[in-house]
């Protein structure tokens, strides 16, 4: 299905958001983008365009596209959140060279969780890391927090 902003509207509305200008711009980017972009990437994408956004905006509009179900949150490194417009479950792998996050399908109803049945899961997540295969074939190591 090509994205146009018509369809965009149309899915704001189908979700019971009005859709403003920033929204459908914001939503706009999830659907061509692929990726888990956080606030701040967001906003250094899109301020240049639209010069009246705020990170403020972009918080509170992914706060209610999370309400509708049109993105998840996601925090691999338990730091940075992210946002993911693939909101059915899925597992995630973080390269520990490029910090590139890659989907992968995984049933999550296969995990024995007999010792969680007293709980009350609200998701289920599965976070992998390592080195992609491009940075493999580059040969990098493991990024460290001096960069070295």
């Amino acid at each position: 299905m090509e994205i146009t902003v018509e369809s965009l509207k149309e899915e704001l509305l189908k979700s019971g958001i009005r859709p403003s200008h920033q929204r459908i711009k914001i939503l706009e980017h999830f659907h061509q983008k692929i990726g888990h972009p956080t606030v701040d990437e967001v906003f250094e994408v899109l301020a240049p365009e639209i010069p009246t956004l705020s990170k403020t905006t972009i918080y509170n509009t992914l706060r209610l596209f999370m309400e509708a179900g049109l993105v998840r949150a996601i925090s691999i490194d338990g730091i940075e959140k992210r946002y993911d417009l693939m909101t059915h479950d899925h597992g995630h792998f973080i390269c520990d060279s490029c910090g590139e996050i890659i989907n992968f399908s995984i049933d999550m109803e296969v995990f024995p969780l007999d010792e969680l049945k007293q709980f009350q899961i609200k998701s289920k997540n599965v976070y992998f890391n390592g080195l992609c295969p491009k940075c493999i074939d580059q040969g990098k190591e493991k990024r460290t927090e001096n960069g070295k």
